[in-house]
This record gives structure tokens, sequence and C-alpha cells, in this order.
């Protein structure tokens, strides 16, 4: 349990140090008028309060990655927890903020408008498709896991197809409607069945006795299978710790923000609180079941039989289904927001204003028909390309970051350091990976030298030429 506990303790105080410093090494402006007003339109641009934003944040963010990426994970043993804590207070929340803070120096605009403008014109379009294929992606997956949760919450009882129809239906409305109309308003009150599961998760690992099983800090690798904890840790956990999908996320409230004081709550703040999410199911994982166990169920019935008899045996039927229901509602409340943003990101791109509802729809139609058809590929192939996708996004948003500050001539190894560090394990991981190259693993690592080392010699050239062309990296609000 002093692991446990130590992690959250590690968390909140990582907010109250690191997280105050990184916004003081950004310097947020408290009188700077925000995009919710300078361009506000009723439908993506809209003021909203700091309570709201924060919770509609924590819910984009959180999908199904710090629920199912820590009961993957848990496969690793307690190493995880270390990832899960040091990745976000030193990667994963700098990476969210920073996302967030420049997305609102720049009008909401989302992350290929931002890869444009700070790594070069070719990499908007590069990274365009890449947001594009993650959101897909993530939209996907987020209607199927949601889906499978609940069909065995009502055992079978209503078909599979009917569930996933229905909630595609609510992607649509939350997808077109203005912001406020839907995701403004049912928000809290998912908020709430979330944050009840979740606790009701913790204080049952305790009055139950399993607290007790939560094995202490250790970097042995517990893999069943011995997969290698390098790289493949940090692509099973990762919206518990870093996810390149909160780069998608965090430009939706960037446009309904009202002040860059609220920064570091919303964004640095919210990651730090899917953190304590992720430490919680990955410490009931651990606690309840051993390693071929939870291997065994996975395979079963994905980890949405895992989260099912962890809440039910932790809870009891009312408890459990209170709990199931809160993990039901991250995918939900991350997969509307993910077509959401996909609907933005093309807007920007072909520069297609979304005040009239018909020229929304123009945009999301399409977007849900190709992901119909994906629905009917096999979970376990989505994730893997999710996974990797993901956090090729993230290396991304931190290059990002790190120029930025690099321009402005701040402390840019805040986002340099972990921008290296991911952007080895994405090289590396495709490298190795069957969805990749297949190399051996050795030497995908060395490679995986070679093409970071490129990456950086990269960063520095185009950064010295930022520099130079003294890029406007703070655009005036209209």
């Amino acid at each position: 349990m002093v692991t446990f506990f130590g992690g959250i303790a590690l968390l909140l105080l990582g907010y109250f140090t690191y997280g105050k410093y990184v916004e003081k090494v950004f310097m947020p402006n408290y009188e700077r008028k925000t995009p919710a007003y300078s361009n506000a339109d009723g439908v993506d641009y809209v003021p909203m309060s700091k309570t709201k934003n924060s919770l509609i944040q924590l819910l984009n963010i959180a999908g199904t990655g710090p629920i199912f990426g820590p009961i993957m994970g848990a496969l690793f043993g307690p190493v995880a927890f270390l990832w899960i804590v040091l990745g976000s207070i030193f990667a994963g929340a700098v990476h969210d903020y920073l996302t967030g803070m420049i997305s609102i120096r720049n009008r909401g605009a989302h992350i290929p408008e931002l890869a444009g403008k700070f790594l070069g014109k070719a990499s908007k379009h590069v990274v365009n498709a890449f947001a594009l294929l993650l959101l897909l992606l993530v939209g996907t997956v987020f209607v199927t896991t949601p889906a499978s949760m609940l069909h065995i919450l009502i055992d079978q009882k209503v078909a599979l197809g009917v569930i996933i129809g229905a909630i595609f239906f609510y992607y649509l409305l939350s997808t077109v409607l203005p912001i406020d109309k839907i995701i403004g308003r049912l928000y809290p009150f998912f908020g709430a069945v979330l944050l009840i599961g979740t606790l009701g998760v913790a204080v049952g690992m305790f009055v139950s006795g399993d607290a007790a099983k939560i094995p202490e800090l250790s970097l042995t690798n517990m893999h069943p299978d011995n997969i290698p904890i390098f790289p493949m840790l940090f692509f099973t956990i990762t919206c518990g710790a870093l996810s390149g999908f909160h780069a998608t996320q965090s430009p939706i409230i960037s446009r309904t923000t009202k002040s860059e004081k609220e920064g570091r709550f919303i964004f640095y703040g919210m990651m730090i609180a899917e953190g304590i999410i992720a430490m919680i199911w990955a410490a009931a994982t651990m606690a309840i079941f051993d390693g071929m166990t939870l291997k065994e169920m996975i395979a079963e019935g994905t980890p949405s039989l895992v989260v099912n008899e962890v809440s039910v045996y932790l809870l009891g039927a009312v408890g459990g289904t209170i709990a199931v229901l809160g993990a039901v509602v991250l995918p939900i409340t991350s997969g509307d927001t993910a077509f959401r943003a996909a609907r933005n990101i093309i807007a920007d791109y072909i520069k297609l204003p979304q005040i009239k509802l018909a020229k929304r729809l123009y945009i999301a139609l399409p977007l849900f028909a190709i992901s119909v058809v994906l629905t009917q590929i096999d979970f376990n192939i989505l994730w893997r390309y999710f996974s990797w996708a993901n956090q090729g996004t993230a290396a991304l948003a931190l290059w990002i970051g790190a120029m930025y500050l690099y321009v402005k001539k701040r402390n840019y190894w805040i986002a340099f350091i972990p921008a290296v560090f991911i952007t080895y394990m994405v090289f590396v991981y495709i490298l190795n990976a069957q969805i990749g190259f297949r190399l051996d693993l050795n030497l995908s690592f060395i490679i995986g030298i070679f093409l970071t080392a490129a990456t950086i010699g990269y960063f520095y050239w185009k950064g010295r030429h930022n520099r130079q062309e003294s890029i406007n990296v703070d655009e005036e609000a209209a």
C-alpha cells in the first residue's frame, strides 16, 4: 500500500509544485482575451465556467485509457505505477497544458495548424492525416468498448448492435450541436457517475481487505508472456500517463476557456486527476488478480470483463453497476468529442465555417460512415494501431510545445526531454512491432537512436530558423 499511497501523494504534490513551475515558464496573461470571446460563434467558441470546462476536459481526455490501459498494464506488475506517476507529472500534464495554452494563444487552433506553424508547413498535412486517423480509431474504439461493457452489464438482454447504434446516434448529436447544448449539460451528470464509481472502487479495496494485496514497487517485469517493458508499457498505459489523444481534445476547451489563469487547473490538473484514476484501477486489478488469471480474462472478454468483475466483486451488484457505469461514461465522453474534434480539424483545414448545421453535417456524416466500417475490425487490432498513433501524436504535440518555448527563449527542456523519450519509444515500437517493420528488438533500439537523433537535429535547425524569422508565436486576438 505504500507504493499506492505514495504515488497518489506524488501526483497531488506534482500539481502544486511542478505544475506551478510549468505555468511560470509559459507565463499566462490573465488580461488577454481568449478565443471564447474573440471568436465567439455560439457553436464551438462558447465561454463556459472553469468548473464545467475542467469536468469536460477530464471526461474528454480520459476515455477508456485510465481504466483499460492500467488493467492491461497491470500485467507488467507494479512497475506500471512508476510510469503512471512520472508520466503524468513530467510528460502527460506538461503535454496537455502546453497544447491547451498554445491553442488559446492561436485562436483555438488544433494540432495540425499548430504543427504547420511551429514545425513547418509540410508537417501540417502529415499531422492532419495522422490526427484524423487517431480520432477515427478513438471514436470507433470508444463506440465498441462502452457497448461491450453495457452488453455485459445488462446480461446481453439487448443486442450489441442496438447498443452500438444508440451510441453512434448520441455521438452524431454531440458532434454537430453547439457544445453547450448537449456536452455542457450532460457532462456534470456523467462526471458525478464517474467520480462516485471510481471512489467506490478505491473504498471497496480497503473495506474488502484487498488493499493489503496491492504490490509494492518493483522494477521486475512480471508479464506472463515476458513482453518487454521497453517500449510496450508506454503503449499499453497511455491516457493514464501520456496520450496524444489529449492534444486533439485540449483545443476544444481552449475555445471555451474564459481566462488563461484557469489553464493550470483545467489542463495540467485534469491530467493529474486522470493519473489518480489510473492508479486506482491498476491497484485494484493487481490486488485482485494474478498475472495469468488477468491475461486469460482479458483474452476472454477484453478489459471490459475485468471492469465488470472488479466492480461487482468490490461493490456488490448495485455498487458494481454504478462503478461499471462510471467506466462506461469515460469512453462515451471521449468518443463524442473525438468526432467533434475531427469535424473541427477538417473544417479548419478546408476553411469551411461551422455556424450552419448543414455544413457541420457535411463533414460529420462521412466520418461516421467510415467509423461504422471500422467497428467490424477486431478490437485488439484497432487498439494496437490506436496505441502507436496515439503516442506518435503525443510526440508531435510535445515537439510543438518545445518549439514554442524555444522560440520564446524560455525553458524548453520541460517539453524537450519527454518529447525525446516518447519519440524514441515510438520509433522502437514501430520498428519492432508486428504491425510495423518486425525487426529484432535490439536492432530496433539501435536504429531508434539514430532516428531520434535526426529528429533532434531537425528540431534545432527549425528552431534557429524560426528565431531568425521572428515567428509570431502568440497571434493577436481578433
